[in-house]
């Protein structure tokens, strides 16, 4: 049975020292609580921070992004290995932020996921249709081609280990959000592309988030349809309260 994973994204929100603040408050909120993993990916200035203030807590820290070179002439990049050693240890790739507004593709998506694996992190990799597409009913199409070539070259061992997030653009900070017939319809379909492509071992050992406008009211209709294995969280991750009602939500036993 695959346990839940509860993320994070603090996107462009909070300084060091706020989110190390936010991570003390958290780990009170969640200690001694089983049944869920929690992860919080904090800007790159505050990864330290925030992996001093979980140590010894059941809260993992993750990065928002990485470049795929290990070092090189590229201003502003930061490398897996470098947010590895500020305390993170997973990294979201191919946000959809990062595709629309960044120019992100597919292939820098697959260059990213191979640095992450090889740097020993967990890639969040995320996929998601845009309101055009969907109308234009091409969400699975597109689904198919990012998850066959941002995963190219993937194991089905690699798989296993790694999250996908199924983020419907059109429902990020929107307000706006899949149903649950229409987040369940999608993980559905990744979790049958997976085991075509990966194997029914590695398919059914990957966890698979939904992505999109996620809120304390509406996670456990999300998580109650077997295919879908936990939130990557925008904005109401940013309030620990409320990201722990979604965490209590979330919980299975």
């Amino acid at each position: 049975m695959r346990t839940p994973l509860i993320a994070g994204n603090f996107k462009m929100f909070k300084t060091a020292a706020e989110t190390a603040d936010y991570v003390l408050a958290l780990r009170g909120l969640i200690a001694g609580r089983h049944g869920v993993e929690v992860m919080i990916a904090p800007p790159f200035t505050s990864l330290q921070s925030a992996a001093q203030a979980a140590a010894g807590s059941a809260i993992a820290v993750g990065a928002q992004n990485i470049h795929w070179e290990r070092e090189g002439a590229f201003t502003g990049e930061v490398s897996a290995g470098m947010v590895r050693e500020a305390g993170a240890r997973f990294v979201i790739v191919g946000h959809s932020e990062r595709r629309t507004l960044f120019g992100e593709t597919d292939d820098s998506v697959n260059k990213k996921v191979n640095a992450a694996i090889a740097a020993g992190m967990t890639p969040v990799v995320c996929v998601g249709e845009t309101l055009e597409q969907r109308d234009r009913n091409e969400t699975l199409a597109v689904l198919d081609r990012q998850i066959k070539e941002g995963l190219d070259g993937a194991t089905g061992e690699q798989l296993a280990a790694m999250v996908l997030a199924y983020e419907p653009v059109w429902a990020i900070g929107t307000g706006r959000n899949a149903t649950p017939a229409q987040a369940g319809e999608a993980h559905f379909h990744i979790r049958q592309r997976l085991k075509q492509w990966f194997g029914l071992e590695s398919s059914d050992r990957c966890r698979i988030l939904y992505g999109g406008s996620v809120k304390p009211d509406n996670i456990s209709k999300l998580i109650a349809h077997p295919d879908v294995d936990g939130a990557l969280v925008g904005g109401a991750s940013l309030d620990p309260k409320a990201f722990f009602a979604i965490i209590q939500g979330a919980r299975t036993t």
